[in-house]
């Protein structure tokens, strides 16, 4: 389906099926919570530590040139220097072609995933791991590198492709960068384990609930204007004789 938009373009619905969506965000979310939960409570992450440990020794004892070199170009493709020109350049094609409802969500989606990256990241003050082998800063958890990847890849395939099998194969794809870049993360050791997998969800999770609310708005207003007459009534001309 799709919506006239401004300018008597097509604007296509963000959500192609609002319940089977707002299930899978509402899914994604309650995924979201319970990882930050559990890492905030020390007994629960004590046995998730020991998992990061063990992550961690697996990625050291296995690392090779062509893993590290991909690893790494990875860690630059997740620099804000890189990011947000992509981010800048989504959103000025949203504006150019006139999809309002598109551009709101995916700037939504972002703006809101970068107030948390650094709200969290002073709340849980986790230490990050050590023997990095790419240049870190700040806290280890969340994983900004995954959050940053996960909203702006998963938000723009929202954004910019219409629902279909295509976006079936782009949602696949940005759903494997996401996880790629996850991974890359605990493999550099840059982050622990479970950091990575925290920003994949909370990055995925604010660019299907800006989806979501944008669609519920689109939908009304759609709603609202098909309910309008599609002419204003027009009174009856004056009949000769009659007095003004």
């Amino acid at each position: 389906m799709s919506r006239p938009a401004a300018g008597g373009r097509e604007e296509h619905l963000l959500l192609p099926y609002p319940g089977r969506d707002i299930t899978v965000t509402a899914i994604t979310l309650v995924l979201t919570a319970a990882i930050f939960v559990a890492v905030a409570s020390q007994g629960v992450l004590a046995h998730i530590q020991h998992l990061d440990n063990a992550w961690l020794r697996l990625m050291v004892t296995h690392r090779s040139g062509l893993v590290t070199v991909v690893a790494r170009f990875l860690n630059v493709l997740g620099l804000v220097a890189v990011t947000l020109p992509v981010r800048i350049a989504i959103a000025g094609y949203l504006a150019l072609r006139r999809r309002w409802w598109h551009l709101a969500a995916f700037v939504s989606a972002v703006v809101l995933s970068e107030i948390l990256i650094g709200r969290l990241k002073g709340v849980y003050d986790r230490a990050r791991p050590p023997g990095s082998l790419v240049a870190t800063s700040g806290a280890s958890f969340p994983s900004g590198h995954s959050i940053a990847a996960s909203v702006t890849v998963i938000a723009a395939v929202i954004a910019l492709v219409p629902p279909g099998r295509a976006r079936a194969a782009w949602g696949a794809a940005a759903a494997g960068f996401s996880v790629l870049m996850a991974l890359s993360r605990a493999y550099l050791g840059a982050h622990w384990l479970s950091d990575a997998v925290a920003g994949v969800l909370l990055g995925t999770s604010c660019a299907l609930l800006a989806a979501v609310v944008a669609d519920g708005l689109q939908r009304r207003r759609g709603a609202d204007r098909s309910r309008r007459p599609a002419h204003p009534p027009v009174s009856d001309p004056a009949r000769p004789g009659d007095r003004r």
